[in-house]
């Protein structure tokens, strides 16, 4: 079976390297992405979490030029995701980022970062309903970047009016919540009825059950789900302790990640071709739609801002066996057997 390279949009880490590392080289960078490409994914948005502004603009200079420096990196990264700081600092909201690093939602922010980085913002994922998030949504559209809902509490009204500003996506839809919402008016539901976001989900089985992923990829429709990992320096690495923006994480050999010392998790341990496994295994899509949802539905929704800051992706094929294992991976010149 000869597939589309795999597309990961939040990625945070990989392979033992923390993309949000301060030190990060282009040699741990190339390490990360040769461990991606064994995982099917050709392209990727690495993703920079909630910070303080001068830890956002050290962690974003070193990663744009590891990623310029790299072998791999012009190939594979076409630009990145900003994950926060506008995001709700609530309990449960949060999640793991630092809510004390959280802001209002601050366009100036992202003009700032963009003018260090020779890669553009590609994706900015904010909490609607703080203090100027309407307008933060209404001038990422205008300098063409896509926003998605995350770590929010926003309500139908809110999840509406953030659709009709220009928002687009949903991160890791169902988790970034607390153990209790509304009943019915709540986040997640507005987010799910709302057709013009897609819902991005992480099909590990930890960050949901996969009977309640399953439901969830149903209300959403297939047309309007996709994939993504929310990997840290974890995936693709043994159990252990590893470093992800600041913090100190720890991986079971579930592959659950948690912060150390702390309940929740954070991040995840998830490799794009066994979220893909996972959702024919569960019973909840084909082969063909899972790959689908891992690779052209997110190519399509980036394709608008790819145009709009002149970026060429390179052509990929990715080859599977029967036992849907990649054994092989095509990203331009470069060529991977497995």
């Amino acid at each position: 079976m000869i597939t589309k390279g795999l597309v990961d949009i939040q990625v945070n880490g990989f392979a033992g390297v923390d993309f949000n590392d301060p030190e990060i080289t282009p040699e741990a960078l190339d390490h990360a992405l040769e461990a991606m490409l064994a995982t099917g994914v050709a392209t990727c948005l690495p993703t920079i979490i909630t910070a303080h502004r001068n830890e956002l603009e050290v962690r974003f200079a070193a990663l744009d030029k590891a990623v310029s420096q790299s072998r791999l990196g012009p190939l594979m990264c076409p630009g990145y995701h900003l994950e926060g700081p506008f995001l709700n600092p609530a309990d449960g909201f949060s999640g793991c980022h630092p809510a004390n690093a959280m802001t209002a939602a601050d366009p100036a922010l992202v003009t700032t970062l963009q003018e260090i980085i020779e890669r553009p913002i590609l994706l900015v994922t904010v909490a609607p309903e703080i203090h100027g998030g309407i307008e933060f949504i209404k001038a990422m559209r205008a300098s063409n970047r896509l926003v998605s809902i995350g770590h929010s509490s926003a309500d139908n009204h809110v999840v509406a009016t953030a659709a009709d500003a220009g928002a687009g996506l949903s991160t890791h839809l169902g988790n970034g919540l607390p153990q209790i919402l509304p009943k019915l008016d709540n986040p997640l539901f507005a987010q799910l009825a709302e057709d013009r976001l897609l819902a991005t989900f992480i099909a590990d089985g930890i960050h949901m059950p996969a009977h309640a992923l399953k439901s969830l990829i149903r209300a959403k429709g297939f047309e309007r789900s996709a994939l993504v990992t929310d990997a840290v320096a974890a995936a693709a690495a043994p159990a252990g302790t590893y470093p992800f923006a600041g913090m100190k994480v720890d991986r079971a050999q579930d592959g659950t990640v948690s912060q150390s010392n702390a309940t929740g998790l954070a991040g995840s341990a998830l490799c794009l071709d066994d979220a893909v496994r996972n959702l024919v295994r569960w019973n909840i899509a084909s082969f063909e739609q899972a790959v689908e949802m891992a690779s052209t539905r997110l190519l399509q929704v980036l394709s608008p801002v790819f145009e709009a800051h002149d970026v060429i992706l390179a052509d990929s094929e990715l080859e599977w066996s029967d036992s849907m294992n990649v054994t092989r991976i095509r990203v331009g010149s470069e060529e991977r057997f497995f």
